[in-house]
């Protein structure tokens, strides 16, 4: 499944941000997502058992603070791939004293939404 944060229908709570940037093996993810990486990348890099790497990486990408995506490989063994989805988070206080959040997304370039076009169209064949 290929998650987008770009493309998804609504916004993540303030307490889900909060609760997955609280969380200290998520933000081990964070660090160590330098580049795309598939969640075997991600346990050698980091030192999370691979199943609690599933959890965090699933609370990460509902919370769309990563994106998820599929690397096509000819062998027809395709992956996902996780990459960081935001550039700055702001919480702030809204005049009903309840806590918001924005999520300041990079910008992306043509070739990145042709490949994103290309890898749901691939999915779906």
């Amino acid at each position: 499944m290929v998650r987008d944060p770009i493309a998804s229908k609504s916004d993540p709570s303030a307490e889900e941000i909060c609760s997955a940037l609280d969380d200290p093996d998520c933000r081990e993810i964070i660090r160590h997502l330098d580049e795309p990486m598939t969640a075997s990348e991600l346990t050698n890099r980091c030192d999370i058992p691979q199943s609690t790497l599933y959890r965090k990486l699933e609370l990460l990408t509902e919370s769309t603070l990563i994106e998820e995506s599929t690397e096509i490989r000819r062998d027809g063994h395709h992956a996902s791939k996780y990459s960081i989805a935001f550039e700055e988070v702001t919480i702030s206080l809204d005049e009903d004293r309840s806590l918001s959040a924005t999520i300041d997304r990079p910008a992306r370039t043509a070739d990145q939404r042709l490949a994103d076009l290309w890898s749901e169209v691939r999915k779906e064949t």
